[in-house]
């Protein structure tokens, strides 16, 4: 008989992940760094009492504010190492477990891993239905749990204690598996998480999952490298695989030797140093000039660690060469094969030295290293008025940028994920490390800048981490300042205060509509069109424990973010800046438009996208 060990559910789960790693080059890091958790009667007895009795320092407990922002929090610790590590996140049964169900989407969109651990209504069903449990007519074994199925890449509910022996590990195969890794959630019926069985004691050994560097095929190589040779305005798209395959030399040599220009995904953005002479900036609809006027004359795209979403393709208008081709590099077969491209499946990194190699001696033509050097030159000029001083104007959204990304510098990481933050910072961002910039936007979901600089902080405590966001995802998830100030973490938040959902409000314009129900205003009449709302950022943050400072102009901004950076804790800087001083953009997004309408500013946006609808392409 092999020896066993009898443990209850909850205390077996908790010695199981402490022993879990992921290895790759021959480092090994610990799989799951710690738990975060809100706790209630779903979990508190259960795995809450078993973790304040065998966690200690190898799974140490984090206590979040909002169900959500923890999820947030594990998904940018796992982003910024490079998906070698994760938090678990446990909430009780009910709404707890329902506010982590957005952040299970932020991973899995993202490809990152999270292990989500939620209580679950009674396995035996004797006191059902308990409190918090949504009865669902149709089934008996149906909970609000069963909500994270589709955002889910692993979904588990342990009814019987005996079960971890198959699920666990399964659990820890997807987060460890860069092609397959997103949420993974086990839901744990409280009741089961306190009974006890005798589980092998080999079962609880250190568990070792390696990420593997596999090259691609020698034939689909040797004609990725044809394509690439016979290519006249050849372009490469550097997207987030970029960084989570530790491929930033790599695609540097490369480009170095060929002159490769790249464009970069909000992902991708910092994989290519913005110094770099084949940098282009981003790419697409929050891209650059030149990266997008290099785009639509490329007759054949590298599509590297992106999944190219319609950010990035500009909804599928942004290449419009008559022959474009595509070579797609990922370790997912799926990206890999996008718009019908020649796939390249496997590591990043190991395909970027078997391209350099297969390219030995081989540069991109003349006229497009012209052309290259041409664009980087116009984009520098233009980005320099667009960070200009505006008469009348004391502080702009893209100032504000330009301040930010100097305090950053190579030893810091900013932070952000929605509204119009992200389309003006992927523009006029200039990178000077390969850690600078950390967005969340593939879910682009409001409330994650802060929570997720936490997350970042605690993955690399030696860099100077800067949340960027607006007042509208401030007040929808500012709690972890809470949390930050709780923990001892030092943390710059800036919050541009522009009163109101000011991207959606420029969309909504902009697409010939009147101002409604965007703007922060009292109500009037049937419509909320009074005067503006007066929320004062700065006494909010301040009695939340952090110091706040506020900036009216340029040199009160640069006063505030060097305080900033001497001052220990949670600093939170407050700026006003006009809703209407909006960036240009230089590519098209596919927002449809009324087709019928009393407005003529919308008639005459739904021309104008019956138009670009036109320059649509399918190229499979």
């Amino acid at each position: 008989m092999k020896p066993t060990v009898t443990l209850n559910l909850a205390a077996a789960l908790v010695r199981f992940l402490q022993r879990q790693y992921i290895r790759r080059d021959g480092v090994e890091h610990r799989l799951i760094n710690g738990v975060w958790g809100i706790f209630g009667h779903g979990n508190v007895t259960g795995f809450g009492q078993a973790l304040e009795e065998h966690g200690g320092r190898a799974l140490p407990f984090f206590q979040a504010k909002n169900e959500q922002a923890m999820v947030h929090a594990a998904v940018a610790f796992a982003k910024t190492r490079q998906r070698l590590g994760t938090f678990a996140c446990t909430s009780s049964i009910g709404p707890g477990a329902t506010n982590m169900i957005t952040g299970a989407a932020v991973a899995t969109v993202n490809r990152l891993p999270v292990l989500l651990l939620p209580g679950d209504i009674f396995s035996n069903r004797r006191p059902g239905p308990v409190l918090q449990q949504l009865e669902y007519p149709g089934s008996q074994d149906v909970s609000v749990n069963d909500c994270f199925r589709p955002v889910s890449k692993y979904w588990d509910r342990l009814n019987r204690p005996e079960q971890i022996l198959t699920a666990l590990p399964e659990a820890m195969r997807i987060l460890a598996d860069p092609a397959e890794t997103g949420a993974v959630t086990i839901a744990l019926p409280e009741d089961v998480q306190a009974e006890s069985y005798a589980y092998p004691e080999h079962f609880f050994a250190k568990r070792v999952y390696t990420v593997e560097r596999p090259a691609c095929p020698l034939a689909s190589l040797r004609e990725a490298a044809a394509l690439i040779r016979a290519a006249r305005r050849p372009l490469l798209v550097a997207g987030g695989g970029v960084h989570y395959s530790d491929a930033t030399a790599a695609l540097e040599k490369l480009c170095t030797a060929t002159g490769l220009p790249v464009g970069v995904t909000q992902a991708g953005t910092s994989a290519l140093l913005d110094a770099h002479p084949s940098c282009l900036g981003a790419i697409g609809v929050t891209g650059t000039s030149a990266a997008n006027a290099l785009a639509s004359e490329a007759d054949l795209v590298i599509a590297l660690g992106t999944r190219l979403s319609d950010f990035t393709t500009a909804s599928k208008s942004q290449f419009q060469h008559p022959r474009v081709r595509f070579i797609g590099i990922n370790i997912h077969a799926a990206d890999a094969h996008k718009h019908g491209a020649l796939p390249l499946i496997g590591d990043a990194r190991t395909i970027l030295g078997q391209l350099t190699r297969a390219l030995a001696g081989w540069q991109v033509p003349a006229a497009q290293r012209a052309a290259v050097q041409r664009q980087r030159a116009a984009w520098a000029a233009t980005r320099a008025l667009l960070v200009a001083p505006q008469r009348g104007v004391p502080l702009t959204q893209a100032q504000v940028i330009r301040e930010v990304n100097k305090s950053c510098g190579a030893a810091g990481t900013v932070v952000h994920a929605s509204g119009g933050i992200p389309g003006d910072i992927n523009k006029l961002w200039r990178s000077q490390s390969t850690t600078d910039y950390h967005s969340e936007y593939g879910y682009s979901c409001m409330g994650y800048e802060i929570a997720g600089a936490v997350g970042v902080k605690l993955a690399a405590p030696e860099r100077r981490v800067y949340a960027f966001l607006g007042d509208g995802s401030y007040l929808m998830l500012h709690t972890e300042i809470v949390t930050a100030v709780q923990e001892g973490i030092d943390l710059t938040i800036v919050v541009v205060d522009n009163h109101g959902f000011g991207c959606i409000h420029g969309l909504q314009r902009g697409s010939g509509g009147n101002s409604f129900g965007n703007e922060f205003r009292h109500r009037r009449g049937a419509r909320l069109e009074g005067r503006v709302l007066d929320v004062d950022f700065a006494k909010n943050a301040e009695s939340l424990g952090a110091t706040s400072i506020r900036a009216t102009n340029v040199p009160e901004l640069r006063t505030a973010l060097a305080l900033a950076g001497n001052t220990r804790g949670v600093v939170v800087i407050c700026v006003t800046t006009p809703a209407d001083v909006r960036l240009p953009g230089y590519s098209w997004w596919d927002v449809p438009v009324a087709a019928t309408s009393k407005l003529p500013g919308v008639r005459a946006a739904r021309a104008a996208y019956d138009r670009a609808l036109k320059k649509q392409r399918f190229y499979y």
